[in-house]
Formats: structure tokens, sequence, C-alpha cells
């Protein structure tokens, strides 16, 4: 089976299509463009008459991840230093991938490739799955003939910084799965399980003890608006993360917010100086200049206030300031990554410090990390205990009553 990819200039559908050789022979393939005029078109100009022209629907598949994405990084600098041509490289990775949006994307780049587009032009059509940071790389690369060498960096890159978002996000998952099967959890016993014990007391025809009653009100609250309570509780959950996902306001209070937080934001800091650092070390060993690689650094750090410290750093450093000079005057860099920066600007060995401090503070993650673990299990052992002991006492209190006076 052959296939025939060719990108038109204004491509908006994927084509699948069939035909025959100048011998005979039955082609099959796809083809991105305008219509299926032009696939027809193309497909002739390549010696092939085309039978059977349909266009494909793009909206399968699951959406592409970052892992995939840094998979795919590792694949094409391990294949490219092998000797591979680079349009088998999007080949073997286009059929290795159990994703069809995945595959489709591969396809779309190896048929830009094919045209004569630069590999970082085509991926800058994909912004949503390769940054700034990762084209800018790429075109570093092949201006200067080291494009597997600049891909073995970005792969190490990627491979570290998702490492690094894993371990961030297992720290805050337990605590809010806990929290959510905590609140469903109140909420089955408070509507259901509550005014069975709330008939049986009404029958004792005696005061019941305070604790009870505030629990029945409770429960009967519950019962009379549950609807309201779930309704305006994950409501306003839904609409808070939209704002804070949409609004740069919002991001930067929720930031600020979350990096002055006991534990957790100890956590956050040292999670952004290590991704801070990292993007910096990388582009800034690839030959692009400093103030043009902090375009791309703050965005990397995942945290509005040091994408807004990074523009500060920016203007000082194209001014002349030095980079720890700068770093310091921000305000949000520990001391260790500031001096460590400032040797590193003294003796000309700048990525490599930065690569340094970006190690020393993944490391720090992990402990914080094990740490965090270590800290919420009991304590949300005893909120637990509190909240479902305390209701089932509430419950009891009454019974014991009645059996004293027995």
């Amino acid at each position: 089976m052959a296939t025939a990819t060719r990108k038109a200039a204004a491509p908006d559908a994927l084509y699948l299509w069939e035909g025959k050789d100048k011998v005979g022979r039955i082609l099959k393939g796809e083809m991105r463009a305008g219509g299926e005029a032009v696939v027809q078109s193309a497909l002739r100009r390549k010696g092939i008459l085309p039978t059977k022209v349909k266009k494909q629907r793009v909206s399968g598949g699951r959406k592409v991840t970052d892992k995939e994405i840094s998979i795919f990084t590792r694949q094409l600098a391990t294949m490219l230093k092998a000797g591979v041509p680079m349009l088998q490289c999007f080949d073997i990775v286009s059929r290795g991938s159990t994703n069809p949006a995945f595959s489709r994307m591969m396809n779309d780049i190896r048929a830009d490739v094919e045209t004569g587009s630069s590999l970082a032009t085509a991926f800058r059509k994909f912004p949503q799955y390769f940054d700034a940071l990762f084209c800018n790389l790429i075109a570093a690369g092949e201006q200067a003939g080291i494009l597997d060498t600049l891909l073995e960096r970005l792969a190490v890159y990627k491979e570290k910084t998702l490492a690094l978002k894993g371990k961030i996000k297992s720290a805050m998952f337990y605590p809010v799965s806990i929290i959510v099967v905590a609140f469903v959890v109140t909420a089955v016993i408070m509507i259901f399980v509550i005014p069975s014990f709330k008939e049986i007391f009404t029958s004792f025809g005696a005061e019941l003890p305070a604790p009870t009653v505030i629990v029945i009100a409770m429960s009967d609250f519950f019962v009379t608006y549950w609807y309201l309570i779930f309704g305006v509780t994950f409501g306003s959950l839904y609409f808070f993360f939209q704002a804070w996902k949409r609004s740069p306001k919002v991001q930067m209070f929720m930031d600020r917010v979350l990096l002055k937080a006991p534990v957790v934001g100890d956590l956050l800091m040292k999670g952004s100086v290590a991704r801070w650092s990292r993007t910096l070390s990388t582009m800034f060993a690839a030959g692009v200049p400093l103030v043009e690689a902090l375009d791309s650094v703050g965005g990397a750090a995942g945290n509005a206030v040091y994408t807004q410290a990074t523009r500060g750093i920016q203007n000082e450093v194209s001014i002349g300031t030095s980079l720890g000079v700068a770093m310091q005057n921000s305000n949000v860099f520990p001391n260790m990554a500031i001096q460590m920066t400032s040797i590193g600007e003294e003796s000309g060995a700048l990525d490599d410090m930065l690569a340094k401090v970006a190690d020393f503070y993944e490391r720090e993650v992990d402990e914080a990390v094990d740490a965090l673990s270590s800290l919420m299990e009991p304590l949300i052992m005893v909120v637990l205990g509190t909240l479902i002991g305390g209701i089932v006492i509430a419950m009891y209190l009454p019974i014991f009553k009645l059996g004293s006076v027995v």
C-alpha cells in the first residue's frame, strides 16, 4: 500500500482516497485539502487515477496529552540520532500511536515537511501542543544543524517537567478526593439516614439533647434543599475554576494566595522555581539569547506570579542588569537560586548552574510531596473522624439518655 500525502495551501479537511497507478496497482492513502477536487487534481499530478475520495471526520480520538508529546520528542530524537530519515520517523510514530488525533497531527506535520516547510513551521501550526519554547529550539537546531542534539535536550526537559507536574498533582489529588468523598458521605447520611432516626426519636416523646437537635435541623435542611446545595456547590466550583482558567486577574490572585498557603505554598514555589530554571537552562544551552529566552520562561513556570516576575526580569536584563540581580529584585526567588545564578553568570556556566538549581528543587519537591503525604494522612483521619463521629454520637445520645431513664 502506498500513501500520498500532499497538503494544500489552505487545508481544512482530511480525505481518504483510493486510486490506481500507471501499472494498475490499487493505492490508498489520506490527504488534507480544501475539497475533493483538490485531492483529485493532486493525485492526477502524481500519476494516480482516483477511484474514490471520501471526507473523513477529524473529531474522533481522545485529546493529545503532554505525555504523548514527551514520548514523541524522545522517539524523534532517538531516530534522528540513529540516522532514520525524518519523513520515515513521522510514519513510524504515526503508525505506533493508538490515538487517532495524535496520528492525524503527525500526518499533517509530515505533509508540511514533505512539501518544503521547516519542522519548526510545521510544529507552530499546533500551538496547543508545541509551545513557543519547543518551536524556537527546533528552529535553532535546524539552523545550526544540530536538530538531534536539541531534540535530546527537549526530550529531557519534557520528561523532567512532566514528572514534576505529576508529583505536584499527586500531592494535591489525595486531600481533594478525600474532601469530595467526605462531602458525599455526609450528604447521604443527612438525607437518608438521619430522617429514620428522627422518626424513632419522635416516638420517644422526650426532649432531645442539643447536639441531636442541631444535627436533625441540618438534616431537615439537606432534605428540603438538597438540589440547591448540590447545584450551588458544584456550580460555584465550576464557574470558579473556569474563571481561574480564563481570567488573568483571578489567576494572579489565586496563585498569590496559594504561594502564601502553609505547606502547599512551599511545594508550589519549589515546583515553579524548578520549571523556571529548567526552561531557561534548556534555552540558554541551545544558544538562544537570554532576553529572547525569557519570553518563553515565564509561562513555563506554571504560575502567574512568576510569569509577571519574568517580564520584569526581562526588562531589567535588556537594559544591562545581571540576571541574578534582576531575580533578586523580583522578590519571588529563593536566595539559593539567586546565588547559584549569579555564580553561573560570573563563571560563564549559566546553563549548567540553572540545571543544577532545577535538579536541586526537583529533589526538594520529591521530599515535600513525601512530607505532605505523611502530614495529610493523620490530619484527614482526624477531620473525618470528628465529622462522622460527631454525627454518630449526636444520633445515639437520645438512646443513651433513654437507657439511663430506664
